[in-house]
This record gives C-alpha cells, sequence and structure tokens, in this order.
C-alpha cells in the first residue's frame, strides 16, 4: 500500500527563533557535499560565543567538473549574528561561476522586522524568515527562507513522510525524514525549493540534505565538535 506523507510542520510560535541553546555545545559541524555520488567540496558552520551573542560563521566550496573541465563552482562565506535566541544581522559573499552575490541583514527593532539588501531582493521582511543555511533544525518549523546567497524570500511547505535508520560515514542514526518544498509551485524548476531532509532529533541536528538539479546532490555530516 502507498503510504502517503503524514504530518504537515506546524509552526510553534508566529516568530521562529534559532532556539541557540540547541547548539550550545557545539563549536563546528562540517557537512561534505557530494554530487552523483562524487564528493565534489563542503559546507561548514563554526560557532563562537560572548555572553548572550553567538556567531555562526559558513564556509562552502564546490566545483562540478565535466571531461576535466569545470562547469560550476562555487565558494562562498557567512555570518549569522544573534543576541540570545534573535537574528540581529547577517552578511554574505558568494562568488558563482565568477558572478559575485550577496545579501547584507540587518534586524530593524523599531520596526520589528528585517531590511535586507541583497543581489536578488532588497526591501523589508518578516522576521519569521529563517536564513536558509542547513545548521538549524529550526528550517523544518518556518514558513518561509531567505537565500544565504542572495537574499531572495521563498515560502515553503514542510511535510513529515517518515522515521527511518540511516547509515552514514559508519554511523547508524535514527532520524526523521521530511520533504521541504517551495509553496508556489507554479515556479520555474530551478527556482523551487525542493528537497529531502533528514534530522537527528536527539542531537537536534541536520544529518542529510538531498535534491535533483543538474544531478544528484547530497550534503552529507561529516564531523560535530
Amino acid at each position: 500500500m502507498k503510504k502517503f506523507l503524514v504530518l504537515i510542520i506546524i509552526l510553534f510560535s508566529t516568530n521562529v527563533l534559532a532556539h541557540m541553546g540547541h547548539y550550545k555545545k557545539y563549536n563546528k559541524i562540517e557537512m561534505d557535499i557530494f554530487r552523483n555520488g562524487e564528493l565534489i567540496g563542503y559546507n561548514h558552520y563554526f560557532f563562537t560565543r560572548k555572553g548572550n551573542q553567538t556567531i555562526v560563521t559558513n564556509q562552502i566550496k564546490f566545483s562540478v567538473k565535466l571531461l576535466g573541465a569545470t562547469i560550476f563552482k562555487l565558494e562562498g562565506y557567512g555570518e549569522e549574528k544573534y543576541l540570545k535566541d534573535q537574528l540581529v544581522s547577517y552578511d554574505s559573499k558568494t562568488l558563482q561561476n565568477n558572478k559575485e552575490k550577496f545579501v547584507n541583514l540587518v534586524f530593524d527593532k523599531d520596526k520589528n522586522k528585517f531590511n535586507i539588501k541583497g543581489s536578488s531582493y532588497s526591501g523589508d521582511a518578516s522576521i519569521d524568515n529563517i536564513i536558509g543555511n542547513w545548521w538549524s533544525h529550526k528550517i523544518l518549523q518556518a514558513e518561509s527562507q531567505i537565500s544565504p546567497i542572495s537574499g531572495s524570500i521563498k515560502e515553503q511547505v514542510v511535510t513529515f513522510v517518515r522515521s527511518e535508520k540511516i547509515e552514514q560515514n559508519g554511523q547508524i542514526y535514527e532520524v526523521d525524514h521530511f520533504r521541504l518544498n517551495s509553496k508556489d509551485m507554479s515556479l520555474p524548476k530551478d527556482k523551487r525549493l525542493d528537497f529531502n531532509i533528514w534530522f537527528d532529533k536527539k542531537n537536534s541536528m541536520i544529518v542529510r540534505v538531498s535534491y535533483s538539479r543538474m544531478g544528484n546532490w547530497e550534503y552529507r555530516l561529516k564531523n560535530l565538535e
């Protein structure tokens, strides 16, 4: 009998906070990036703390080659700053196939909104948005996300698939499997959100992300410190 998706994630509050306390024991999260089963790069997150402030630094780099020639490459750096659980700023610079992309986001306390200046979008945004990086499980509870590369905003729908056991790097994880899709399915395929996400509740950690776009891609958790 065909199994249907059985659960839609319900937001726990109108303001999606990062719950930094879930990550206070981590200083580094390392993820490997695979395309068609081949290791092509990495996505690493580093945590630094001072009092109530937490800074999450994101480093990503990968390249895709065909017959020895590089056909796609990306290298980027981002920095999220939180005061307690509130995101107060995000800055990123990315070079994608020699094209510069960026995001400069600040939290406007008076307006209770984010102000974004990005390569794809500039303007105000609700603080219910979350930066679309893979270190935070809050991406599974948000109604929309901000691109960490360009600042564009996409509404999303998250559905629970099933609980599973998966093997990765010689370790067995008990995970919940989710689908994350764009709410607006009329978007061009290369602009839609369409991800499978495997989440380890015990450690509040996303351990695998997969999607198909010019090949089959996977982000796999490699190391925690």
